[in-house]
């Protein structure tokens, strides 16, 4: 990187590292408020926004901001990663030695199995020393565009890789934890780094079947917005206090979110209460130049990047706000105050992070290359691997008894994988331990052949050595699925089904008659049946994409030297769903073209429902509370003292199921607490997940107790304004998808409104732009209805 004279002057050295940060000691700053550290975030951001000229502060908006040299501030870029470790493409790994690498967990696809909100904080926690260490070598920024929150609803999603799973009360749970890792306590004077949570709102479709998600506009009902879509973005707001959020590229009911004030300004920052001055928004990438075109909302450029500040996006991924607002400026239709309040939350987000401060106060800014990819890190990132991965299927050959004298075949195209075990916005792993590299350190004879490579390939070169190796061996573990190259971003899938080559290679190998285990890998999931129904196939597991330990921790879990207690965090659909339903129906309930979508909803037959895992031995399960039969809501209502009635719990104390390991292995057990019944608004969902909790290390024959905080949000429903009420009628507690305890009370009373949810402007349409009428139509399987106002 070449720096400027006048930056290297301000240039402070940290453990031997330089770092680029303004100089409030002896730079052109130094007497102006912005350098006063009594003095608040939002006056000190203000003091030095005063001091831009207005195209100083247009150049500012951009997520590439050059700085303003003639004041010593130095560049910065807003837009780094850290979904699972911190990643490019704006982190500068060395070729070699320090800073050459960082600590790779899974993704969250595979955390979000482990149902373990103190390792999502753990992981976080590791993400966040880890980027301070690299942004104090000047290698990457200190505002984190993670987590990606949004439900993960439909499998063939290209990045549903990027989120814990289907379930909102789950990724709302997921995401205050992994929040409080990345940014620390709010009690802190500076953050640890800034945490931004995407994509607000309506964004789970790449690219499907001549769909884009450029132009895609999403209809959602307001039941369905509040009730799935918003849940854990309201976590992340309200809750969480994170300090960003991204906007993302679709429009919801016809506008382009990142130019909808109704999405930015009355909910998220009026109802939620996101008002703190460290607080911004930023598009998604080049997503303000999608609200000229293709969603035609503005009729000029100049009117889309003015439409974006007014609406409250604070900064562009992009260079066209820096590019069109002098025109927007010269043409009147945007002020100085609107982007004056946008730099300054900007500035305010750096005030907190101490971006203006000096080194020696701040424990964050010592941190060197000594605190990255520790082995306590490691080791986290191999426990990760270990809690998330599900056991599916298992007639008792796991875990497997191997010998010195014990030869196993192993085979797939994953089987030997590197850097897909990682998914996608990976930076650079400490390592890559594929499960071929894991079985070598046993103490046994490997055969190993690659098989089919890739879901999509269709060859059959590869295939001469799988049944010699396979032939030769006395247990056979096939481990293959889907990888990045048939999902990602830009990327969504049309069929659900493993690709026939793979499933002829392994019902070939399973027609040996040996005992054979197949391993699915990636995180939409695939029509397992085949697999589930082949009685010569012993056992199955998923492992989505495990990171840089994946293969240590899949044979871990296979030789028994950890216990599988992961849970499915979707459902795994039969292979006809994909013809059932398109990717661009925004509805969960089913309907006369759908048979409705998640555990919640879906009126089909899963091959494995949300929360499915098996264990290596069995528990039983009593729910130890003492709970009375009916309650008031009146008064539960009253004796709620939160701010927000849904956060109060629904009994005083958590809810206590005491849980027994009735086996002989010592393994961790995830109890999920669903709630069902026949209250509120028809249809009624099958169940919904209020609250679960990880148990660790239950030694066979012994009892822990789980503790599970029920609240009044999660026993509500949400009705057709997007309200959420508190109804009364008949209320079951289930512990387990197949319910290993339950416990029923009846609320009474009328009914109560616990959150009131802000209605709509009507006549929400746009100005369109001449000469562009019906040029971008909409792909296959576009035919929704308008969600009527």
């Amino acid at each position: 990187m070449t720096v400027s004279k006048k930056y290297l002057a301000a240039a402070l050295c940290v453990n031997g590292a330089v770092a680029l940060f303004p100089d409030c000691v002896n730079g052109p700053l130094k007497n102006e408020t912005i350098c006063d550290v009594k003095a608040s975030p939002l006056d000190r951001a203000k003091s030095l926004v005063s001091l831009y000229t207005l195209e100083e502060k247009i150049n500012a908006t951009s997520s590439g901001s050059p700085g303003v040299e003639r004041l010593g501030i130095p560049p910065y870029q807003w837009w780094s990663e850290g979904l699972h470790g911190i990643a490019g493409p704006y982190t500068n790994f060395s070729d070699e030695g320090d800073y050459s690498y960082s600590t790779s967990f899974p993704q969250p696809i595979l955390m979000g199995a482990a149902f373990d909100d103190q390792l999502i904080t753990d992981v976080a926690t590791v993400i966040s020393t880890e980027a301070r260490a690299f942004n104090n070598a000047n290698r990457t920024g200190l505002d984190f565009w993670t987590p990606n929150i949004n439900p993960f609803k439909d499998p063939r999603w290209g990045r549903g890789q990027e989120t814990p799973g289907e379930d909102p009360y789950h990724l709302a749970s997921y995401v205050r934890a992994l929040i409080a890792g990345l940014q620390g306590s709010p009690d802190d004077q500076y953050k640890r780094v800034v945490a931004t949570c995407k994509h607000f709102v309506g964004y789970d479709m790449e690219n499907w079947n001549g769909n884009f998600r450029y132009q895609f506009d999403a209809q959602i009902s307001q039941q369905d917005l509040v009730e799935y879509y918003m849940p854990p973005f309201k976590s992340c707001a309200r809750d969480s206090n994170v300090g960003a959020f991204m906007c993302s590229y679709n429009a919801v009911n016809g506008v382009p979110t990142c130019a909808d004030p109704y999405l930015l300004q009355t909910i998220l920052r009026e109802h939620w209460g996101w008002t703190d001055e460290e607080q911004w928004v930023t598009s998604d990438c080049d997503s303000i130049q999608n609200i000229y075109l293709p969603h035609q909302w503005a009729s000029t450029r100049e009117q889309a990047v003015a439409d974006a500040l007014i609406a409250g996006t604070d900064l562009d991924c992009g260079t066209y706000m820096q590019t069109h607002l002098p025109g927007a400026f010269a043409q009147g239709i945007v002020n100085e105050t609107v982007l004056d309040q946008a730099l300054v939350r900007q500035y305010s987000s750096l005030v907190r992070l101490g971006y203006f401060d000096a080194p020696e106060d701040q424990p964050y800014r010592q941190l060197d290359f000594t605190a990255v990819a520790t082995n306590a890190s490691q080791q986290l990132a191999l426990k990760a691997a270990v809690e998330g991965i599900v056991l599916l299927k298992n007639d008792g050959v796991l875990p497997l008894t191997l010998t010195p004298t014990t030869s196993l075949a192993l085979i797939g195209d994953w089987a030997n994988a590197t850097t897909d075990l990682l998914g996608n916005y990976a930076g650079v792993p400490t390592y890559l331990h594929s499960p071929l590299y894991a079985a070598q350190q046993l103490n046994l004879t490997i055969n190993y052949a690659r098989s089919v490579s890739g879901h999509s390939d269709p060859t059959t070169n590869s295939w001469l050595d799988v049944l010699p190796a396979a032939t030769a061996s006395d247990v056979i573990l096939y481990v293959g699925g889907i990888n990045n190259d048939v999902e990602a971003e830009e990327t969504d899938r049309v069929s659900l089904t493993w690709s026939g080559p793979q499933l002829d290679i392994i019902t070939q190998l399973a027609a040996l008659g040996k005992p054979m285990i197949v391993v699915a890998m990636g995180a939409g999931q695939l029509d397992c049946n085949p697999i589930v129904s082949n009685p010569n196939i012993s056992a199955l597991l998923w492992a989505g994409y495990p990171g840089q330990a994946g293969g240590d921790a899949i044979m871990h879990i296979l030789t028994g030297k950890a216990a599988p207690a992961g849970r499915l965090p979707l459902t795994q659909y039969p292979a006809s769903y994909a013809g059932e339903v398109p990717m661009t129906d925004m509805a969960l309930r089913p309907g006369a073209q759908s048979p409705g979508r998640t555990y919640k909803w879906y009126n089909g037959s899963a091959v494995f429902e949300f929360g499915m895992g098996m264990h290596y031995t069995n528990f039983s399960a009593e729910v130890a509370s003492q709970m009375d039969a009916e309650y008031s809501i009146a008064k539960l209502v009253r004796g709620c003292n939160e701010t927000y009635r849904d956060l109060c719990r629904f009994t005083a104390s958590p809810l206590r199921v005491e849980v027994r390991n009735t086996g002989n292995r010592t393994s961790d057990y995830v109890a999920l607490a669903f709630v069902t019944g026949t209250f509120g608004p028809a249809p009624y969902p099958k169940k919904a997940l209020v609250a679960y909790e990880r148990l660790h290390g239950i030694p066979g024959g012994e009892m822990r107790t789980a503790r599970l905080n029920v609240t009044l949000g999660s026993l509500a429903r949400v009705d057709e304004r997007g309200d959420t009420v508190l109804y009364p009628g008949e209320y079951r507690v289930l512990v387990d998808t197949q319910p290993l305890a339950e416990v029923g009370f009846r609320l009474t009373g009328e009914q109560v409104v616990l959150d009131e949810w802000p209605q709509p402007p009507r006549n929400r349409t746009g100005r369109g732009v001449s000469g562009f009428e019906g040029y971008f139509a909409a792909g296959y399987g576009s035919g929704q209805e308008v969600v009527a106002e």
